[in-house]
C-alpha cells in the first residue's frame, strides 16, 4: 500500500456527490461512494413554478466528507496516507455569491436560509429576462462578447443568475462582494484560497458561461458588466484576469481539511471544471469524437487542435474555450435542456392516477417505477414507419443549438390509434432528433464529426435510445464502460495536477476503463429518419418557435 499513487475524483452532479478513488498509475477502482445533498433531496430553497433551483453549500460539504470517508474506507486501512491528489467536477453555471472574505453567504448565520445566498443550480431559470437583455446589449456594444459563446447568452449561465439575485435582493447586494462558481469553491476551500483577489479561477467556467476571455484580459469590461446590472460594478476587478487549466495545482490541501477528510496532507488539490468536460476526458474524448454525457439533460462536449478551428467562432453553441477541456486544445461545448428528463415527465403523465387515486403510494411509486422500462419494451416492436406521432423535444427550452429558454416542446400527428408507447417513441426519437440538430451546426460551422462518445445513465440503460440515436445522426456510438466517466476524469486531472502523469493522454492511456458496447446505424432506418427530420421535424420546430413562442 506504501507504494501506491491514490487519487480522488469528486464529482458533483444535480442530487448527489460521488467519490471516485483510483489507483494513479494502473487505473484501479479502489472506492466509488455516492452521498445524497439532505437539504436539496427535501426540495429546500426550491420553487418549481418559477423555475428556481437553488442548493445549499453545506451540503457540498457534507457529501464531500461522506462520500470520501466511505470510499477511503472500501480500500481499506491507510488508504488515505497514499492520496497525492485530489480533483472536483460540479454542475454548471451554479455561481454563488460571497461576501469580502469569499466565504458563501448561506454559510453566514444571518443568510442561512436565504435563498439568493446558496448556490444558483444550472437549471435555475429564474434569468430569462436578465439573459433577453445582455443578448440585446451586446448586438449594440462596440465589442462582441458573445462570440466566443455561440453569439447568445442563456439564463443558465452566471452573469444572467448574478444580475437577477443582485436586483432582486437589497440585503444580499449589500454583502455580495463576488461571485464563485461551485467548481472553483471547492478547491478555493480546500485549499485556503477563498477571497476573491486570491481565488485560482478554472478556464472552463470563466471561459464558457462568464465570458472570460484572454482577448479583452478577463471579464467584459466593467461598463458592459454594469450595463447588464449597475450592482454589478466593481465585480470584474475582484475576478482574477488569469486562469487556469485543469491539469494545474490550485494549491495543496490545507492541513485541516487533510485531517477532516483523512488524506494526506501532501495532497494536491487540482483546478477545477464543469462535470461534463472532466467527463469527456474520463471517456476517452480524442478530435473528432463527439462525447455525450446523456442524463437528465445532455453535455455535449469536443475538442479541436488550435489550427482546425483558427479564426472561425461557432455559433449557437455554448462556448469554444482554448483549454477548457483538454490543454491544447480548443474545446466546444452544446447540449440539450431535456433528454431523460423528457421520458420521466410523460411518465409521471402516465402516473397521475396512480399517485392521486391510490391509496397505497407506495404500491403507486413500485408501479411508477416500472414504465419507463415497459414503455421501452413496447416501444421497440413498433417500427418507425408504423406512427405519425412526431414530436419536439423543447419542455424545458433549448440550449442548443441557438439557446432559448422561452421555446417550448411539443407533441403532434395523434390519431385515436396513438397509444402510450407510439407517444414515447416519439419523445425519444425527438430528443434523437435534437441531437442530430446539435451535430448539423458543428458540421456546417466546419467542425467534423466522425462519432459518438456516449457515457451516463440513460447510454448505459437504454439500448432503444442508443439504436434510434445511431440511426438517426448516421453514426456509430461507442458506450463507456465507466458508470462514473466524469469522477474518473477528476481523478485523471489529479493524478496530472498532482505529478504522476505528464498530460492528459497519458493519463488516459494509464487510467482509461475503454467502452462496452457498440452501436451501429441500420441503413434503412437511417434513410427513414433523414427525411422525417428534414420533412417533419424541423419545420415542425420552426413553426412552434416561430407561432407558438410567448
Amino acid at each position: 500500500m506504501s507504494e501506491q499513487k491514490l487519487v480522488l475524483g469528486l464529482d458533483y452532479g444535480t442530487d448527489s456527490a460521488r467519490a471516485f478513488l483510483a489507483d494513479a498509475l494502473t487505473g484501479e477502482t479502489l472506492g466509488m461512494s455516492v452521498a445524497p445533498y439532505e437539504r436539496w433531496s427535501r426540495r429546500l430553497y426550491c420553487e418549481p413554478a418559477k423555475d428556481q433551483y437553488r442548493q445549499h453549500p453545506q451540503d457540498y460539504i457534507d457529501a464531500l466528507e461522506a462520500s470520501v470517508a466511505d470510499a477511503l474506507a472500501q480500500a481499506g486501512e491507510g488508504a488515505g496516507q497514499n492520496v497525492v491528489g485530489i480533483s472536483f467536477d460540479t454542475t454548471g453555471s451554479t455561481p454563488c455569491l460571497v461576501d469580502e472574505a469569499g466565504i458563501p453567504l448561506a454559510l453566514r448565520d444571518d443568510f442561512a436560509e436565504e435563498p439568493d445566498a446558496m448556490f444558483v443550480l444550472w437549471k435555475d431559470h429564474t434569468a430569462i429576462r436578465e439573459a433577453e437583455h445582455i443578448n440585446t446589449l451586446s448586438k449594440t456594444w462596440n465589442t462582441d462578447y458573445l462570440k466566443y459563446v455561440g453569439g447568445i447568452y442563456s439564463s443558465e449561465w452566471v452573469l444572467a443568475k448574478m444580475a437577477h439575485v443582485l436586483k432582486g435582493n437589497d440585503r444580499v447586494h449589500n454583502v455580495a462582494r463576488a461571485w464563485i462558481e461551485h467548481c472553483d469553491w471547492m478547491p478555493a476551500l480546500l485549499t485556503g484560497k477563498v477571497e476573491p483577489g486570491e481565488v485560482r479561477r478554472g478556464r472552463c467556467a470563466a471561459g464558457h458561461k462568464a465570458l472570460w476571455a484572454e482577448e479583452w484580459g478577463g471579464l467584459p469590461e466593467d461598463g458592459f458588466l454594469t450595463a447588464i446590472e449597475p450592482r454589478l460594478a466593481g465585480y470584474r476587478e475582484r475576478f482574477s484576469a488569469e486562469t487556469f487549466t485543469s491539469d494545474k495545482p490550485a494549491g495543496t490541501i490545507l492541513p485541516e481539511w487533510a485531517d477532516r477528510l483523512g488524506i494526506s496532507r501532501e495532497a494536491v488539490v487540482g483546478i477545477g471544471a464543469f462535470d461534463c468536460h472532466m467527463g469527456a476526458v474520463g471517456g476517452e474524448v480524442r478530435p473528432g469524437s463527439l462525447s455525450r454525457v446523456i442524463g437528465t439533460s445532455t453535455c455535449d462536449i469536443m475538442i479541436a487542435p488550435e489550427e482546425t478551428i483558427g479564426g472561425r467562432t461557432v455559433a449557437g453553441i455554448c462556448g469554444q474555450v482554448d483549454g477548457s477541456v483538454a490543454p491544447g486544445y480548443i474545446g466546444l461545448e452544446a447540449g440539450q435542456s431535456a433528454f431523460g428528463d423528457l421520458y420521466a415527465w410523460f411518465a409521471d403523465v402516465l402516473a397521475w392516477p396512480l399517485k392521486n387515486l391510490m391509496d397505497d403510494q407506495a404500491a403507486a411509486e413500485a408501479v411508477r417505477e416500472k414504465l419507463i422500462p415497459a414503455l421501452s419494451k413496447a416501444a421497440e416492436k413498433i417500427a418507425p414507419e408504423e406512427s405519425s406521432v412526431i414530436a419536439v423535444d423543447w419542455m424545458n427550452g433549448r440550449r442548443t443549438p441557438d439557446a432559448s429558454q422561452a421555446v417550448k416542446g411539443a407533441i403532434a400527428g395523434l390519431s385515436l390509434g396513438s397509444d402510450a408507447p407510439r407517444i414515447f417513441r416519439a419523445l425519444v426519437e425527438a430528443t434523437c432528433f435534437g441531437s442530430r440538430a446539435i451535430v448539423e451546426r458543428f458540421r456546417r460551422e466546419g467542425i467534423a464529426i466522425d462519432d459518438v462518445i456516449a457515457l451516463g445513465g440513460v447510454a448505459q440503460k437504454s439500448p432503444l435510445v442508443m439504436q434510434i440515436m445511431a440511426d438517426v445522426l448516421n453514426m456509430p456510438i461507442r458506450v463507456a464502460r465507466s458508470e462514473q466517466t466524469c469522477a474518473l476524469g477528476a481523478a485523471m486531472f489529479a493524478a496530472i495536477a498532482s505529478g504522476v502523469h505528464k498530460s492528459v493522454e497519458e493519463a488516459q492511456s494509464a487510467m482509461g476503463q475503454g467502452f462496452e458496447a457498440e452501436y451501429t446505424p441500420d441503413p434503412a432506418r437511417a434513410a427513414w429518419y433523414d427525411k422525417v427530420y428534414q420533412q417533419h421535424y424541423a419545420p415542425f420546430g420552426q413553426f412552434i418557435e416561430t407561432t407558438l413562442t410567448a
